[in-house]
């Protein structure tokens, strides 16, 4: 019989904060300091909205189809809408329904939250305001579910602890295909304007993850200080690696590659957290590192596509090398699951196909989405005089520093 615990709950209450410090300052003032000067608060308030409306969406009806009764594979039944039905006491595991709903209700607002940092400086609000919820209900909630909720991928047996996938190829692969439609900046040079912000948003990013991987098991327990401290480890040997390249490329080490090594790492070690152990966790953090640096410095002037803040970068190229790393370290020490090097090769083909089928489905359907809303809306561009004047002073009529007052 399933029993209610406190310390699962207490636990668990500390880490949807935790997340929610994510979502909502870590990805602002990260996204924010990365941002150019005239547009940092429309950049802050693209991570505000976005989370907002997918709040309201959640508690309505986004939860009930992501985790209700399978249906088919592909998505929950729909039932208990604005959370009608789950009382007080009624549990999930050993804690409340309620927490895990509010639990998951911030990895889907932060997720959101990452996407927007491809389409800082160009994106009109309007179109941003309607894309996030169509988004939340056609790519996010299904996918949760296939993964999650008992639908195919996980019924398949795909391994994805905290949202490798879920969460951060979603996220990437999405907010490239919006991009895509957007087209190229006028300026598209990644100058930060306020790097301070962009490492306290890193800092906060680095802090708040600790609930983000160590909260998923949904316990208090050994399997969440694993998740702690292999999710520390990779993030530091991410950080640890971009400063060595930064060193041998441009003869210095960057306090924005330390920090982008960094949120390499931990998403990295975001699907792993719970089934590696911690020489799994060095050899991802490293792997990540290299393979966002790349995919930023090379694979993006190569293909040309403008993904303002490297959402595709680091979260996506992170994300896919994590998922199937998780495939490849997995111990069944830690998690019960054995991976290639434990002698179970069939894992790694499953993680690719959740890779494969995560990346076809939110790419199309967030391409489609962005295109109909093109042609609805006249363009979800900003025009010219706006986007080089800055979105700030003509979206907003606001600005983020006033040095005459």
């Amino acid at each position: 019989m399933v029993m209610f615990s406190a310390g699962d709950t207490a636990w668990i209450l500390v880490c949807t904060l935790l997340v929610l410090l994510m979502s909502i300052p870590a990805v602002a003032f990260f996204y924010g300091g990365l941002s150019k000067r005239k547009n940092v608060l429309n950049t802050m308030f693209l991570t505000f909205i976005a989370f907002s409306i997918i709040s309201v969406i959640w508690v309505i009806f986004g939860y009930q189809f992501a985790f209700g009764s399978d249906i088919n594979g592909l998505i929950g039944a729909p039932s208990n809408f604005f959370l009608q039905g789950i009382g007080l006491d009624d549990l999930n595991g050993t804690i409340p329904t309620l927490l895990f709903v509010m639990f998951q209700c911030a990895f889907a607002g932060l997720t959101c939250a990452i996407m927007s940092g491809a389409l800082v400086g160009r994106m009109k609000t309007k179109a941003w305001v309607i894309f996030v919820p169509l988004w939340a209900c056609l790519v996010y909630v299904p996918v949760a579910h296939w993964v999650w909720g008992g639908g195919w991928l996980m019924q398949m047996g795909a391994l994805d602890f905290a949202g490798g996938a879920v969460v951060h190829i979603n996220s990437g692969i999405s907010a490239l295909a919006v991009a895509l439609v957007l087209g190229k900046r006028k300026n598209d040079a990644l100058i930060p304007h306020n790097l301070g912000y962009a490492v306290l948003g890193a800092a906060l990013l680095w802090f708040g993850w600790m609930g983000f991987n160590g909260g998923s098991g949904l316990a208090a327990d050994g399997l969440a200080a694993n998740a702690i401290i292999v999710s520390n480890v990779s993030a530091a040997m991410g950080l640890i690696v971009w400063t060595i390249i930064d060193v041998m490329k441009v003869g210095k080490p960057t306090v924005l590659g330390a920090i982008s090594g960094a949120v390499a790492g931990l998403v990295g070690i975001t699907p792993a957290a719970g089934f590696v152990d911690v020489f799994g966790a060095l050899f991802i953090g490293l792997v990540a590192s290299i393979i966002s640096y790349y995919s930023i410095n090379y694979l993006k002037p190569k293909l040309g596509y403008d993904d303002a803040l490297d959402v595709w970068g680091i979260h996506g190229m992170s994300g896919v090398w994590g998922a199937i790393a998780t495939g490849i370290f997995a111990v069944p020490a830690v998690g019960g699951v054995a991976g290639l090097i434990a002698g179970n090769p069939e894992q790694v083909l499953i993680q690719i196909i959740s890779v494969i089928a995560t990346i076809v489905y939110s790419f199309v359907v967030s391409y489609v989405l962005a295109e109909i809303l093109e042609k609805s809306l006249n363009g979800i561009r900003v025009d010219e005089k706006e986007e080089i004047g800055g979105l700030d002073s003509h979206l907003h009529k606001e600005s983020a520093y006033n040095f005459n007052s």
